[in-house]
């Protein structure tokens, strides 16, 4: 591995400062901040502003935000991301700690479509496949990505329509739906007792983008006869964990908006 250049690393070190607070430095902040010489800061700082990766705030004299140059290296990043091939890859490491099913879906209308999904190795398993579509309010994934709209969305996809059902335990009652997708922004995960599939419990957790916003969802599944309650807390944790992870990946950083 080659050596990091020191004057590289310090003009890193500023512009991620700007990720912090409300996103304005002065150069003493950042001296104070970083613990730099002030020569060192202001040879910096100009530096980065004459390439427009800082740019001085209007009104506020001494003070800098990020520039343009950063906001076009952030696009040309996100123009390479891909929510389903990332996806694959977590649900891969998901899949491969505990065993069980992983599926990533998004929301389209009032019905989820798989975008990844990595199998069990056991021999009974959830049968699936990525690129199938499914009554949102059946599944725990379809559940996370309603509880996460806004309300004037999430009545405008599920005012008016049938919930059909699945199975016996599917919702069909716009009143159960709303208790459960309450249940859902509460606890943060979303699950799901055999209301898509009569031998299959879920549980799943929301995937948010760079600006916080939610996304997809990622699910692990699991047949009823390594269903437990202790199990439904582990994978709960476990889904939770890869969800953050696939958000990292897409982006995110803070809270969401």
């Amino acid at each position: 591995m080659g050596r990091h250049v020191p004057a590289v690393t310090r003009a890193l070190d500023i512009l991620e400062l700007f990720l912090e607070g409300d996103g304005t430095l002065s150069a003493p902040d950042i001296t104070r901040k970083l613990g730099l010489p002030r020569t060192t800061v202001h040879e910096l700082v100009t530096t980065l502003a004459a390439r427009s990766y800082l740019v001085p705030v209007p009104e506020q004299p001494g003070r800098y935000r990020l520039g343009v140059r950063t906001y076009q290296l952030g696009s040309r990043y996100a123009e390479q991301l891909d929510l389903a091939a990332e996806g694959q890859n977590v649900a891969r490491e998901v899949a491969e700690t505990c065993d069980e099913t992983v599926h990533v879906a998004v929301l389209e209308g009032a019905d989820v479509i798989y975008i990844a999904k990595v199998d069990s190795t056991h021999a009974v398993r959830m049968v699936s496949a990525a690129g199938r579509r499914l009554p949102a309010h059946c599944t725990s994934v379809g559940k996370m990505l309603l509880a996460s709209l806004p309300e004037s969305e999430l009545r405008a996809r599920i005012d008016g329509r049938e919930l059909a059902a699945m199975t016996p335990n599917s919702i069909t009652e716009p009143g159960a739906l709303s208790a459960a997708l309450a249940d859902v922004r509460a606890r943060g995960l979303a699950v799901e007792h055999r209301e898509s599939n009569p031998d299959v419990s879920c549980v799943a957790a929301p995937v948010r983008d760079s600006s916080g916003r939610v996304v997809a969802a990622l699910s692990v599944s699991v047949p009823m006869i390594r269903w437990t309650e202790e199990r439904e807390r582990e994978l709960g944790e476990l889904a939770a964990k890869g969800a953050a992870d696939l958000s990292l990946r897409l982006g995110y950083r803070g809270m969401p908006r």
